[in-house]
């Protein structure tokens, strides 16, 4: 890459002098999963909380059922 190529599509209210790479990196992986529902069940789940309930819900009939199995 050419150095100054970049410095010139910099714009001047862009400063990062004092930028550090990756000052958030660990907090952000630990805390994202990102996950994309279809349509229909988007409808029916509208936020993590119903999302997360309902799949608790279903691991706690998973593990009855493979215990009783």
């Amino acid at each position: 890459m050419n150095t100054t190529t970049e410095i010139d599509e910099m714009l001047p209210e862009y400063d990062f002098s004092k930028g550090v790479r990756g000052k958030h990196f660990e907090a952000y992986k630990q805390s994202s999963n990102v996950i994309f529902l279809e349509e229909d069940v988007a409808k029916v789940f509208k936020n993590s909380e119903s999302v997360n309930h309902a799949l608790r819900l279903l691991i706690n009939i998973a593990d009855r059922e493979t215990r009783n199995a």
